[in-house]
């Protein structure tokens, strides 16, 4: 199980609390913890399905399995989604479910140490901040941290079942 990154704080400064697949949305850097991804793929067409939110592009078939595909874009209101070579979609592993979050690209997969993750603050307002973790910092970047399996569960998307808390 994942060790929250601000209670890990308390712990030694050099202890790595996880390795997290980093990506690009706008011009903002996220990372998601590696676990929860099962596979990195191009983006292709979706089908669409009828009467659900903007954010949930549709459906794929993955080896036979239905997949719903969520634009993380338009979940976090971050303007104009442009679909290009770079767009990608993460396939995710959550409680069971299998779901996919189209993002603008895929930076690479980093370790993070207790050092280097703090509190999220108010003042983030381009998406809730229930969703977050932390942010990160590393060699002068800095990682929004998303709690993926929260966000999915969340009674908005409803994509995997809730968690017990």
């Amino acid at each position: 199980m994942a060790v929250n990154p601000v209670e890990a704080a308390e712990h030694s400064a050099d202890t790595p609390i996880g390795e997290y697949l980093t990506f690009t949305l706008g011009s903002e850097e996220y990372g998601i913890e590696i676990l929860k991804v099962q596979e990195i793929r191009g983006y292709d067409a979706v089908t669409r399905i009828a009467n659900t939110p903007d954010f949930i592009k549709g459906v794929i078939n993955l080896r036979g399995t239905i997949v719903p595909i969520v634009d993380l874009r338009v979940k976090f209101n971050l303007g104009t989604v442009e679909y290009n070579e770079f767009t990608v979609v993460i396939i995710l592993n959550l409680g069971g479910r299998t779901v996919g979050i189209v993002v603008d690209g895929v930076s690479d997969v980093i370790t993070l140490l207790t050092s280097q993750v703090r509190g999220v603050p108010d003042l983030v307002a381009s998406i809730d901040t229930q969703y977050l973790t932390g942010l990160g910092t590393v060699e002068g970047r800095m990682l929004i941290l998303v709690d993926i399996e929260r966000l999915m569960s969340s009674q908005e998307m409803a994509l995997i079942d809730t968690l017990d808390q």
